[in-house]
């Protein structure tokens, strides 16, 4: 069971995964920049999706700064300085990242893999915008880069920079597809195929999510217990009450005693 402190600190389980997880593609990306040489188009991909995702890290350091019960606490002895270094465009501080990934797994054990199961199933429509989130990503990422390394040495490409490769899956992975760009080799046709199948799925599952945050009723409030007039019901019915409240109030101690004998 996690302690006061790290309860504390865990937010939500799919935005904590989410985190997690585009850490570790920020990560990838510092390899894979290594790999391929930082003056090639396939790496300014690379560069431009590290720069979509700052203000994702910088606006996780501030929401975790604001929510925090001690600030200075989270600042100095929960990594706050490595996830505020780690928010900027500075290539030598983007491994700080790490720290966010020790964090996440660090509290996500304590959890237990049945409580996190239970929870993104119970909360899997809530998690359905960071996973769609992140796999656009993803796809934008890995697409561009597909169809870059599909098409380079094609004489009559029209694909060959990191701009028109990120232009061309996002149009495409929307279903738009303007027809300005498009692969010419068979490898390209097949990333396209790809992408294109993956954006169907990604933009309906979103297109559901948004649906049913906008379409479902509200839910309906529980209605109130209606009072009598009667004194002896009334006062029966606080008896009821109190006995709930001693009940409740031995199910804590139970708990708390548990808790103690564990710690």
């Amino acid at each position: 069971m996690p302690s006061q402190s790290n309860t504390q600190e865990l937010k939500n389980i799919g935005y904590e995964l989410f985190i997690a997880a585009i850490s570790l593609l920020s990560i990838v990306n510092l390899v894979l920049v290594a790999v391929f040489g930082s003056s090639t188009s396939l790496a300014t991909v690379l560069y431009i999706m590290n720069g979509i995702m700052l203000p994702i890290f910088l606006g996780d350091f501030v929401y975790r700064l604001i929510t925090a019960e001690d600030r200075g606490r989270y600042f100095w002895r929960k990594w706050g300085w490595a996830d505020l270094l780690s928010s900027l465009p500075l290539a030598q501080v983007k491994i700080l990242r790490l720290f966010r990934l020790f964090r996440v797994f660090r509290l996500l054990r304590e959890v237990g893999p049945r409580n996190l199961l239970h929870e993104l199933i119970t909360n899997r429509a809530r998690n359905a915008l960071l996973t769609v989130a992140f796999l656009v990503m993803c796809l934008l990422e890995f697409g561009s880069l597909g169809v870059l390394l599909a098409e380079r040495r094609a004489a009559d490409a029209n694909i060959t920079d990191a701009g028109g490769a990120l232009w061309w899956v996002y149009v495409t992975i929307t279903t738009v597809g303007y027809g300005d760009r498009y692969p010419v080799t068979n490898a390209g046709r097949l990333v396209g195929v790809l992408v294109m199948t993956a954006g169907v799925g990604l933009f309906g599952t979103l297109s559901g999510f948004l649906a049913q945050a906008f379409l479902s009723p509200p839910k309906a409030a529980p209605a109130a217990a209606e009072v009598s007039d009667d004194p002896k019901e009334r006062v029966a019915a606080l008896l009821r009450q109190i006995e709930e409240h001693e009940q409740a109030a031995t199910e804590l101690r139970k708990q708390l005693n548990e808790v103690i004998t564990a710690l």
